[in-house]
């Protein structure tokens, strides 16, 4: 196994992580946006108010993207699987 090789494979992960994880990140920062701006037009410091509609939302989110998140990971790992044989050499 070359260096070459664990870099590929490791950037491969990290690409990966942040291609799942960014839309989920996204809506919970527009999300928090949007309550913030909300809080700070309205003057209502509620904790609640912040804290459970970004849950909802990056539930929503999960709900909706999971199926393609499940397909891109299997993908990711059967690829990884069948490049195995040439990473142990």
């Amino acid at each position: 196994m070359t260096d070459l090789l664990v870099l590929q494979a490791g950037r491969d992960a990290l690409m990966l992580t942040l291609f799942l994880a960014g839309p989920i990140l996204l809506v919970g920062l527009v999300v928090g946006l949007l309550i913030s701006v909300f809080q700070a037009a309205t003057q209502v410091n509620e904790m609640t108010l912040a804290y459970v509609p970004k849950i909802l939302a990056v539930f929503a989110t999960v709900a909706i993207l999971g199926p393609w998140m499940i397909g891109t990971m299997v993908s990711y790992t059967t690829g990884l699987l069948e490049r195995l044989p040439e990473l142990i050499k």
